[in-house]
């Protein structure tokens, strides 16, 4: 038999650890690619079901069933088409899980941002982890990958740096407890600024493409914004912008939808997977008209139909358009099929070594 080309000593090299290798998989398709989906907009989706109640005559807030709800239906329909789901917390993970929502074959991504939160003085954000979650409780309920949203500016010196503060120490957290970690950076407005600002909108594109020049080194998936505008750049501007990002990240990276109508996140994601990226992570894109829609059945079947269905012509264009992830690294499915572990690397994983490579005291040692 012949001898690999190389040993699994090429992806602990990478960085691929058993941990999230398999996340890897888990929410990736099979040629690589990564069609997924996102249900933890919290703050958006309540605000949405919290207009579909106006216009009911009940102007309250949604219950805590009624927001559960609405997750369950979204979550079970639009991964019919999709590689992997991101939820939330509070809401998502444990009532996707226990109802059943999402496929066996269906990845789970859950978050670890605290929506909200701090500011600096500037008005510009500092994050931090969820209330009652972890990264550590992640790993523990079973889940493949752990998504972070860190807003970042550079031009903004105190967010900037108290955020990747904040990004370091989560992407620490993963290594520790060995499981994937998709980082998703937004530019936002601060001081005076609003989305509408020119001098925001003006530094937009760049902030994205430096924000992954900075950032990508410290997860295993990025997410992005589009860095550019549809309708008021020339499509080779934006086709400039995508392969500058492109060549900035350090990671396979997907593109976000930022709740943009579906027609335009279309052609966003064309051009992405031109530029190389290697799928998607969206949301609204997918499912905001969901809670325009009178009634359960009628959401349902929306659901069902419209939404299911724009996720499964994104997820044309990404398996066959998309970088599979493993061409970032140099490698091809075959090399990875031949790949083998050399004898005794359990003792060198996740544990200190001992005399003679037996285990010593528990403390965390090697990959």
């Amino acid at each position: 038999m012949s001898q690999p080309a190389f040993t699994a000593t090429k992806m602990l090299s990478l960085g691929l650890t058993p941990g999230k290798l398999r996340g890897l998989q888990r929410i990736s398709n099979p040629n690589g690619t990564l069609t997924m989906v996102a249900t933890d907009q919290n703050s958006s989706m309540i605000a949405m079901i919290k207009d579909s109640l106006k216009k009911k005559g009940e102007d309250r807030e949604p219950t805590f069933q009624e927001i559960v709800e609405a997750k369950i239906v979204l979550a079970s329909t639009i991964t019919r088409h999709s590689s992997a789901v991101l939820v939330d917390g509070y809401y998502g993970v444990w009532n996707s899980m226990v109802s059943y929502a999402v496929p066996r074959d269906v990845g789970i991504l859950v978050r670890v941002e605290k929506s909200g939160g701090q500011k600096s003085k500037l008005n510009a954000p500092l994050g931090e982890y969820e209330p009652g979650f972890s990264v550590g409780k992640v790993k523990r309920l079973g889940a493949d990958a752990v998504k972070l949203l860190a807003q970042f500016e550079p031009t903004e010196g105190e967010s900037a740096e108290h955020q990747l503060a904040f990004v370091q120490d989560v992407y620490e957290q993963c290594k520790k407890h060995d499981i994937l970690l998709l980082l998703e950076p937004i530019a936002f407005p601060y001081g005076k600024e609003n989305k509408d600002s020119p001098s925001f909108m003006k530094r937009k594109a760049e902030t994205v493409i430096e924000s992954a020049r900075q950032l990508s080194r410290f997860c295993d998936v990025y997410k992005s914004e589009f860095p550019g505008l549809l309708g008021q750049e020339s499509d080779d501007q934006l086709m400039t912008n995508l392969k500058a990002l492109n060549e900035a990240s350090e990671r396979p990276w997907v593109l976000l939808s930022a709740g943009v109508d579906f027609s335009d996140y279309k052609k966003q994601v064309g051009m992405a997977m031109e530029a190389g990226a290697s799928g998607v992570l969206g949301g609204r894109a997918f499912w905001k008209e969901y809670f325009l829609q009178d009634g359960p059945a009628k959401q349902r079947t929306f659901a069902e139909g419209e939404c299911t269905d724009r996720v499964k012509q994104i997820d044309e264009i990404v398996r066959t358009k998309g970088t599979p992830w493993f061409k970032w690294y140099g490698l091809t499915l075959e090399q990875i099929h031949g790949l083998r572990a050399a004898e005794g690397w359990h003792f060198r994983y996740g544990e200190k070594f001992g005399a003679k490579g037996v285990a010593g005291n528990g403390e965390e040692w090697g990959y």
